[in-house]
C-alpha cells in the first residue's frame, strides 16, 4: 500500500482527520483538486489581495469545543484577534442591533430592540442548550451510532445531563419561539430566521432546537479573526501533517475509488494511489459518484439531498480604498423585499481587520460578501450585474460602505463554485437542517463498514468550521476504533 489512509479533499474536516491519524502514527495523504488547502474554510489570492473562500467567522476555540480540542491535541497555537462585538445586524425596519459576546449585554441589547417580553428567558434557555450541546459533542464521539460498539461506548460515556437534551431533538426553533410567546413578534422572527440561515441553512420551522439554539448562540462564544485570512488557520495543520510524515498533493481531482480485496485504489487525473483506508472529505453528492462499489452508492442514497433542498451562494470579493474600517467587522443586512433574481432576504459581509497587513495594502480593506441562492441547479444566473448592484445599494443604505471607495469588485455565482470547488450544484454551507431528520438520522462517518469513511459539512453534525472539525474528529475516532 502507498498509504495507510487517503483523504479525498483537504477541507477542514479532512485536515482534522488527517492530522489526528498522523499523530497516531498512520501514513496519510490528502488529494486536493485545487491549489490551496482548506476547501470552503480557506483563502485565495487574486490581484495581490487575499479573499476568504467561504466561511469567515471563526469560533470553536473555547473549552469543550472541537477546534480547541484539535489544536490542543496537535499542540498548535494559532495567532488570532478576538472580536468584540462579533457582529451587527441591520434589521428590516432600519434599526441596527449589535450581537455582543457577553450574554447579559446581548440580552439588554435584544430587549432594547425587540422589547423586554420573554427575551431573557429565550436567550438564557438557548445558551444553556448550546453549552450542553458543545460539551456533549466531544463526550459522545461515537455518535451517530452505526454499530454495536458505538452504542456501548456511548453508554460508557453518558452523563445524566445529556438526557436533558433529548426533548430538544424533537422540537423546532418555531416551537421554542411559540413556547416563549415570541412567534408573534415579527421583527424578532425575521431576525431569528436570517440568523439561522447563516449557521443552519434553514429557517425556524425546520431547524431543530439542538442545532438551532447552538446556531443562534455562536456569537455568545469567542469569535476570532485570523490575520491573512483563514488560510493561516489551515496552513499550520497542513504543516503538522507533512512534518509528521503525511503528504498533500494538489491538482489531484479524484475520478474513481475502487474497493479492493484489501484496501482501496484511488484514481485521479494524474495517476492511481493505493491505501488501506479512505476518507472522503467532500459532499455526499460527490462522494456517491466517486465510489464504484454499488453497495456504497445504495447505502448513501437515503442521505443524499437534491438541489431543491440545498443552497448555493452569490458572492462578491471587494477591495475598498480610503474607507475607515468599521468598528465591527461582520454584518448581516436584511433585505425585506428580497434581492432581484435570487430572492434572498439577507446579505452577509465581512471586512479585513484594519491592522491586518497581509490581506491588502495600508489604507485598503478587503470585504467578502455572500447571500443565499436556493435550488442552485435550477437557477441559472446570467446577469450578475443586477444582483450585484442591488447588494451594493443595500450595503450603502445600511451605511456599511461607499461605492465610490470600491477599487476592485468581482462577483461569482453557484456556477463559479462548481468550477472552484467541484461541489455538486455549487452548493455551499453544507446540508440544511430539516425537522424530518433527527441528529441520529444524519449520516455517520462510516461508508462501507470495511475501511471507507466520510466527514465534512454534509454529515453529522453539519455546517461551519467548528462543525466540520467535529466531523473529522469523529471520522478519525471511528476509523481507529474499528481497526486498532
Amino acid at each position: 500500500m502507498d498509504y495507510d489512509v487517503i483523504l479525498i479533499g483537504s477541507g477542514f474536516g479532512a485536515l482534522t482527520a488527517a492530522a489526528l491519524l498522523t499523530k497516531r502514527g498512520l501514513k496519510v495523504c490528502l488529494l486536493e483538486q485545487a491549489k490551496y488547502p482548506g476547501g470552503c474554510a480557506t483563502s485565495y489570492k487574486r490581484k495581490g489581495y487575499w479573499f476568504e473562500t467561504g466561511a469567515t467567522t471563526l469560533v470553536g476555540l473555547d473549552d469543550h469545543m472541537p477546534l480547541r480540542y484539535l489544536l490542543n491535541e496537535l499542540e498548535l497555537n494559532i495567532p488570532v484577534r478576538k472580536l468584540e462585538p462579533p457582529m451587527q445586524i441591520h434589521l428590516p425596519n432600519r434599526q441596527t442591533i449589535t450581537r455582543y459576546g457577553n450574554l447579559e449585554e446581548w440580552i439588554a441589547e435584544a430587549e432594547g430592540v425587540f422589547g423586554k417580553y420573554k427575551q431573557r428567558e429565550f436567550w438564557e434557555h438557548c445558551y444553556q442548550v448550546s453549552r450542553q450541546v458543545w460539551r456533549t459533542s466531544l463526550e459522545q464521539r461515537s455518535f451517530p451510532f452505526s454499530n454495536f460498539k458505538d452504542l456501548l461506548l456511548s453508554i460508557y460515556r453518558i452523563r445524566a445531563a445529556q438526557f436533558n437534551l433529548l426533548p430538544a431533538a424533537f422540537n423546532t426553533m418555531q416551537d421554542v419561539l411559540e413556547k416563549y410567546g415570541l412567534h408573534q413578534n415579527q421583527l424578532f422572527v425575521d431576525f431569528v430566521n436570517e440568523q439561522l440561515l447563516i449557521t443552519a441553512q434553514n429557517h425556524a420551522g425546520e431547524v431543530n432546537e439542538l442545532f438551532g439554539a447552538t446556531a443562534l448562540c455562536y456569537t455568545l462564544y469567542s469569535n476570532y479573526y485570523v490575520d491573512g485570512g483563514l488560510i493561516n488557520l489551515v496552513n499550520p495543520v497542513v504543516t503538522y501533517i507533512i512534518s509528521n510524515g503525511g503528504a498533500i498533493k494538489y491538482g489531484q481531482q479524484v475520478k474513481i475509488v475502487e474497493s479492493l480485496r484489501k484496501g482501496y485504489k484511488v484514481t485521479t487525473g494524474k495517476g492511481s494511489y493505493f491505501s488501506r483506508f479512505v476518507i472522503s472529505g467532500i459532499p455526499l453528492n460527490n462522494t456517491q459518484e466517486l465510489f464504484s462499489d454499488k453497495s456504497i452508492k445504495k447505502r448513501l442514497q437515503p442521505y443524499i439531498m437534491p438541489s431543491e433542498k440545498l443552497n448555493g451562494a452569490f458572492t462578491m470579493s471587494i477591495v475598498l480604498s480610503g474607507e475607515i474600517a468599521p468598528s465591527v467587522l461582520y454584518h448581516q443586512v436584511h433585505v425585506p423585499e428580497g434581492l432581484p433574481v435570487i430572492g434572498s432576504k439577507s446579505i452577509f459581509i465581512s471586512f479585513s481587520h484594519p491592522k491586518d497587513g497581509l490581506r491588502s495594502k495600508a489604507g485598503e480593506l478587503v470585504a467578502s460578501v455572500s447571500t443565499h441562492v436556493a435550488h442552485p441547479e435550477k437557477l441559472q444566473i446570467t446577469e450578475k450585474g443586477q444582483i450585484g448592484n442591488a447588494i451594493l445599494e443595500a450595503l450603502e443604505l445600511a451605511g456599511i460602505l461607499k461605492r465610490e471607495s470600491i477599487i476592485y469588485n468581482k462577483s461569482a455565482t453557484p456556477g463559479a463554485w462548481i468550477f472552484w470547488t467541484n461541489r455538486a450544484y455549487g452548493a455551499v454551507g453544507g446540508y440544511p437542517q430539516y425537522k424530518s431528520i433527527k441528529p441520529w438520522q444524519m449520516k455517520d462517518a462510516r461508508l462501507d463498514h470495511k475501511g471507507a469513511y466520510v466527514c465534512g459539512d454534509t454529515v453529522y453534525p453539519g455546517q461551519g468550521i467548528v462543525g466540520v472539525c467535529l466531523s473529522g474528529i469523529i471520522a478519525a475516532e471511528k476509523l481507529w476504533q474499528d481497526h486498532y
